[in-house]
């Protein structure tokens, strides 16, 4: 096991890792930005290092002082969180040079499912069902019109190294797909730097459901359920549950064991989340993040299973601590994603937070490294938190979650929990009929 791990991460996610080494009994270095002397993860880590002024690009995404940090500190390990280098090969690959060992997956994965095109040749050799479309980038537009054709309209152009929405556009057409193809070519380029785009069957109202698996990298895996993230705003997800609404116990376990299969074949190493769109009863495979999702609580309420306890294990050479025989799902979580930002225009509102009282009680989490008196500053994603509730049932859940949004306070700035408190009392929320476009809909017929 690793004497000393190093969080390459600032937030509620820094301090979530922090909590798993504590409970190993492993020694922790929290890094920091200068506008992040004061965090919750700061004050409790066993050492902490300076990095770099506020831009990420300064600190949180700087290598140099990342290594320097771990060189200073002992540290024998790195846990990247979620975003920031999280799902950077080169970062791997520098810190195993380094004889550092990085928490997550081998740089060759990373890279591979960091591919979009890549990923998707590489799910379906390992029979993970696909959406139809490209087999690689589109190069031309006469290319990418016959492709278009043969699936049928409309389509849809996406980023090969994209995410997040960017580089991502709809063309219902022939006459779209020109401004589509070079539209989706200069978002890719500005935000990624590489115009390489693909093409995939635009599908109408699916669901976005998503399965979570652990390997251990010897040919063992497991899948921990789905997950269903279809409430998104901008390609955002908003509110994550598990299990779906939408699945029955057959096609969990189908879709389940697919993708375990398909990691055991790889040779997978460490948590991992395989994306699909759901719709009329089939999954197309989407993407793969090589790393700890924002959402990981709702799965880790169902399971029992600590996800950020195995990834360490793993990393130290351990086996996986289950089998797929061993893992059960008990009752329903949601999670919802309390953002510093106007509930009605989304607009950033960082501050001081003047009075912060989160809910408690029987089936509650709540996962965030504010306090009262924190400043939420303006650099980085405006996450205050994620309240995750888990009942019996999904009745019970979503009854535990709307007490659990009135009893919430978050004072000071503007936060969007009146928006999840609207939700929570929809028919179509209460229902679980929902698909990826439901919410911006709903946000259009409430202005």
């Amino acid at each position: 096991m690793f004497s000393k791990i190093l969080i390459a991460n600032r937030g509620e996610i820094a301090l979530r890792v922090l909590r798993a080494c504590k409970e190993l009994g492993i020694a922790t270095v929290a890094v920091h930005s200068t506008a992040d002397a004061d965090a919750m993860h700061v004050r409790l880590a066993d050492e902490s290092v300076c990095i770099g002024p506020p831009p990420a690009r300064d600190s949180y995404l700087n290598i140099p002082s990342l290594l320097a940090a771990c060189e200073i500190t002992g540290a024998d390990a790195v846990h990247p969180g979620y975003g920031f280098l999280s799902e950077n090969a080169r970062f791997a690959d520098i810190l195993a040079a380094h004889g550092v060992a990085f928490i997550g997956p081998s740089p060759e994965h990373i890279r591979i499912m960091g591919d979009k095109i890549e990923a998707k040749r590489t799910a379906m050799q390992l029979g993970i069902p696909v959406v139809p479309g490209s087999d690689g980038a589109v190069t031309s537009e006469v290319e990418a019109r016959r492709i278009a054709a043969d699936i049928g309209y409309p389509v849809l152009i996406k980023a090969s190294a994209g995410g997040g929405g960017r580089g991502m556009k709809v063309a219902h057409t022939p006459e779209d797909l020109e401004v589509a193809l070079g539209t989706a070519r200069s978002e890719a380029k500005a935000a990624f730097g590489d115009d390489a785009v693909y093409i995939e069957k635009y599908l109408a109202k699916p669901r976005h459901i998503e399965i979570q698996v652990l390997g251990d990298g010897n040919g063992n895996a497991v899948h921990l359920g789905e997950r269903d993230c279809s409430l998104q705003r901008r390609h955002q997800k908003v509110w994550e549950e598990a299990l779906s609404p939408a699945l029955n116990e057959s096609q969990r376990q189908e879709i389940g064991e697919t993708v375990a299969a398909a990691m055991r074949k790889l040779r997978y190493s460490g948590a991992g989340t395989v994306e699909f769109l759901y719709e009329d009863g089939e999954f197309y495979f989407i993407e793969m993040n090589t790393r700890l999702q924002v959402e990981h609580p709702v799965t880790e309420m169902i399971t029992g299973i600590d996800i950020v306890n195995e990834q360490i294990r793993v990393a130290s050479g351990s086996p996986l601590s289950m089998r797929q025989s061993d893992i059960t799902f008990n009752g329903h979580a949601i999670e919802c994603r309390i953002n510093a930002e106007d509930p009605r225009t989304f607009a950033p509102s960082p501050g001081r937070i003047s009075y912060f009282h989160p809910p408690g009680g029987l089936g509650v989490r709540v996962d965030s490294g504010v306090y009262q008196g924190y400043v939420i500053p303006p650099y980085y994603d405006s996450l205050i938190g994620k309240l995750i509730v888990h009942g019996r049932n999904r009745v019970e859940c979503m009854m535990r979650l709307r007490r659990c949004l009135d009893e919430f306070v978050v004072d000071g700035i503007r936060s969007t929990i009146p928006l999840f408190r609207a939700l929570v009392d929809d028919p179509d929320i209460a229902n679980g009929v929902y698909d990826i476009h439901w919410l911006e809909n709903w946000l259009g017929s409430h202005d």
